[in-house]
């Protein structure tokens, strides 16, 4: 029955489509001899035209194993053309320019078509030259945007450009600095919108593109050298960010193609220290393209992300770090001992815990690293009024939004407590004088309740130290007042400004509950500690003992917030459906507080009149 079936099968020889295209390619040297350019791109066309009827019909019906041969026939009689040597070389030219393009829309039907598409265009780079054929596939790359299965697309173009890149024998940076944006700008489309299975072939002739442009930069004297050596320093980051963001990192892939980027990395000269500290992306592009850096920084988005990525690989595998030449134990001590250089460090790893892309796996050992070098023993190693903080200060303050938002998102939940830990810990590395702006700052900047709770919460925990300390140098505690009163960072009246934008937000009214229910409790948590650690120790420091602020404090804040929380429970204590029933439950605790602050409140108001 199947002999009976395959002899019914019609073979691609002898073919109707077989007469058809051998009529297109016996069509080409005639109009060679003929020098007519117009019929000549007629019959590209037409040939380019009848490869993606072939396509078409492969792909429209995948379980047509005829469809499919004849496809494949097809690409190898066009090979086996290409490849003759009587063919005339204008012939060859004039087809090199689209057939690329049409033999590299086959390579997602299957791994042989894949081939086949590879060899087709290294014939071309054989008969034209590699200077001719880095545009002619550079033009191909740039048409990926327009085919279906762009992530296959491309695997053939960039084949054939790690082998073009060393066959270059002259000007060969410049060659490279106007290829490498455009292959980085297509890398970047695909390997963000195409399926992480789709992208294991793209990676490896990435990879090999960096590897054949490090063979380029050893045949190179000195100055052209330490040029091209910069280009493929940012080109290996980018990729490397890349393959981070894309490809499983527990897969042996990854890691494989991870430590082929971190060995040419170390090539460039890129150590470490160097990449988390004084690495400077747009220097080194302004360096590479000059007065075209602006043009060319879209293809290097993720530069410094891989730059921080690198590090991160070298913590997560030691195989990787042995490719890099990098011993992970000095680095970190080196981050430790150095105040500047980790707050450079921080400043640069937010770009990992920032990247939406990245798997929490790399952002959890990012928090690792993190902690590692910010725990409780670099405390001897810190300047508590460094010179330069100012210019670290935004830096820093983003690694610290970073780093929030690992707390909040993670879903794991050791995950959030390490980051918790690394949040106190660059905040202990912070000069005390400026730690409560920071902590107003990530408050402002901050939408949940919840993480407004425990910011809150990280405020009150630093006066408590502050004020023990104070009393622990002094046994008199009324000389607190006189002698420490300056170095009590967080005790001055601006705390109280500090509560106020919660319990009285600035947009006006009472705060919006229950849903800051959780910022609130915490608000009036830290309001009561003041005011009872201040009667306790009979100081003011912050002035809430004054009357004119009992009095604002009772008349603004507390009396509309009860208000306000007494008719909410007023409104769902009678309900019992889950909703009502959350409520209440959330608003118990809060109602508890604030009615205390009340009682405080009025009892100092009545000591004070």
């Amino acid at each position: 029955m199947s002999s009976s079936a395959e002899s019914e099968t019609p073979s691609f020889h002898g073919s109707e489509a077989r007469n058809n295209l051998q009529t297109i390619l016996q069509s080409c040297p005639k109009l060679a001899e003929v020098g007519d350019s117009n019929e000549y791109q007629n019959t590209v066309s037409e040939l380019v035209n009848f490869l993606d009827f072939l396509l078409d019909a492969a792909l429209s019906d995948p379980d047509n194993e005829h469809e499919e041969n004849s496809a494949f026939e097809a690409l190898t009689e066009i090979h086996q053309y290409i490849g003759s040597p009587s063919l005339d070389q204008e012939v060859v030219d004039a087809l090199s320019f689209e057939l690329p393009k049409a033999v590299s829309k086959f390579a997602g039907i299957s791994r042989k078509f894949l081939d086949m598409a590879i060899s087709i265009i290294d014939q071309f780079i054989v008969k034209c030259g590699p200077r001719d054929m880095l545009s002619i596939l550079c033009d191909t790359l740039g048409y990926s945007s327009k085919v279906t299965n762009a992530a296959s697309y491309i695997v053939p173009p960039l084949s054939g450009l790690s082998k073009v890149l060393i066959s270059i024998r002259r000007r060969q940076f410049e060659q490279v600095k106007e290829a490498a944006p455009i292959i980085l700008n297509v890398l970047k489309a695909v390997c963000l919108e195409s399926e992480e299975e789709e992208l294991d072939n793209v990676f490896d002739k990435a990879v090999g593109i960096a590897n054949s442009i490090y063979e380029v930069c050893d045949k190179l004297d000195n100055a052209a050298r330490e040029k091209l050596r910069a280009l493929l320093g940012l080109y290996v980051l980018q990729c490397l960010a890349l393959v981070s963001a894309r490809i499983d990192y527990k897969a042996s892939g990854c890691h494989s193609l991870v430590s082929q980027l971190s060995r040419i990395s170390s090539y460039c000269g890129l150590s470490y220290l160097s990449l988390v500290t004084t690495y400077e992306a747009e220097a080194l592009a302004s360096t590479v393209f000059g007065e075209n850096k602006d043009d060319c920084m879209g293809c290097l988005s993720h530069v410094n992300h891989g730059a921080a990525l690198s590090v991160i690989w070298g913590h997560v595998s030691e195989e990787v770090a042995q490719a890099a030449k990098e011993d992970m134990i000095v680095v970190k001590d080196e981050l430790r001992n150095n105040q500047i250089k980790r707050w450079q460090a921080i400043g640069a790893l937010k770009h990992v815990l920032s990247f939406v892309s990245l798997p929490w796996e790399l952002k959890k050992h990012t928090i690792s690293f993190l902690l590692c070098i910010t725990d409780g023993d670099i405390r001897g190693n810190c300047d508590d009024e460094h010179p330069q903080w100012p210019f670290y200060m935004p830096n820093l303050f983003s690694a610290l939004q970073a780093v929030k938002m690992v707390i909040m998102y993670a879903p794991d939940p050791e995950l959030r407590k390490n980051s918790f830990a690394v949040l106190k810990g660059v905040l202990a590395d912070i000069s005390i004088s400026q730690r409560l702006d920071i902590l107003e700052a990530l408050i402002t900047n901050t939408d949940s309740s919840s993480m407004i709770a425990i910011l809150v919460d990280l405020v009150r925990r630093e006066m408590h130290t502050e004020i023990y300390n104070s009393k622990s140098l002094v046994k008199d505690v009324q000389q607190i007042n006189s002698n420490k009163h300056s170095n009590l960072s967080f005790w001055t009246p601006s705390i109280l400004e500090f509560v106020e934008r919660i319990l009285r937000p600035p947009q006006g009214g009472p705060p919006s509950l229950p849903d800051q229910s959780d910022a609130v409790l915490s608000a009036l948590n830290l309001y009561r500690f003041v005011l009872m650690t201040e009667s306790t120790g009979k100081t003011n420091y912050t002035g809430v003992l004054s009357r004119s602020c009992l009095l604002k404090v009772y008349n603004e804040w507390l009396l509309p917030l009860r208000t306000l929380v007494t008719g909410i429970m007023a409104e769902n204590k009678s309900d019992y459906d889950e909703l009502a029933v959350d409520t209440v439950c959330t608003l118990n605790p809060l109602e508890l507080v604030l009615y205390r602050c009340i009682e405080l409140v009025e009892e100092k108001l009545k000591q004070v009149t």
